[in-house]
C-alpha cells in the first residue's frame, strides 16, 4: 500500500497563521499580469507575502514583510549590478552569491534569505561594484 505525502498547510512565519493563496488584488496597486501570492490569513494586520511563479504556483521564496521585501529588492538590484555592469557572467554572479550563503547554487535565490544574508549581499555587491552604481532609487509601488 503506497502512503501518500500529505501536502502541510504553510504558515506564516511571522504569527503563525495559515497562509493562503490568492490574487495579487488589493495588495499591488496594479495587477495588470494576474500576480498571485502567498499571503498570511491575518493580512493587512500581518503583512507577510511571497509571489508565486505564473503557470506552477510555487512559491519565489520564503514569506516575507514589508522590511524583509524592501531589502530583497535592494539586494537583488546590487546583485543584478554584478553582471549587467560586465563584472561578471551572470552565472558566475549566481555562484558567487551561493558562495556568500554558503549553500548549493540550486538554493541560491534572495527570495529565500533573511535580512541578515541581504544585508550581505548588498554589502558585498557594492563592494564588488565600487562606486561606479549610483544609489538604488527608490520604488513607488507594489511592496
Amino acid at each position: 500500500m503506497k502512503k501518500h505525502k500529505r501536502k502541510q498547510q504553510m504558515r506564516c512565519p511571522y504569527c503563525g497563521s495559515p497562509v493562503v493563496f490568492r490574487s495579487a488584488d488589493g495588495i499591488y496597486k496594479e495587477n495588470s499580469s494576474g500576480a498571485m501570492l502567498y499571503v498570511c490569513s491575518r493580512y493587512p494586520e500581518c503583512d507577510s507575502y511571497v509571489r508565486a511563479h505564473p503557470g506552477s504556483g510555487a512559491p519565489m521564496g520564503s514569506l516575507a514583510n514589508h522590511e524583509l521585501r524592501t531589502l530583497r529588492r535592494t539586494a537583488h538590484y546590487y546583485f543584478d549590478q554584478l553582471y549587467k555592469s560586465g563584472r561578471m557572467s551572470r552565472e558566475d554572479a549566481y555562484r558567487w552569491l551561493a558562495d556568500k550563503m554558503r549553500t548549493p547554487l540550486s538554493e541560491a535565490h534572495i527570495g529565500h534569505c533573511g535580512e541578515y544574508y541581504c544585508k550581505q549581499v548588498i554589502e558585498e555587491s557594492r563592494r564588488v561594484l565600487g562606486t561606479r552604481v549610483k544609489e538604488k532609487p527608490e520604488r513607488r509601488g507594489a511592496s
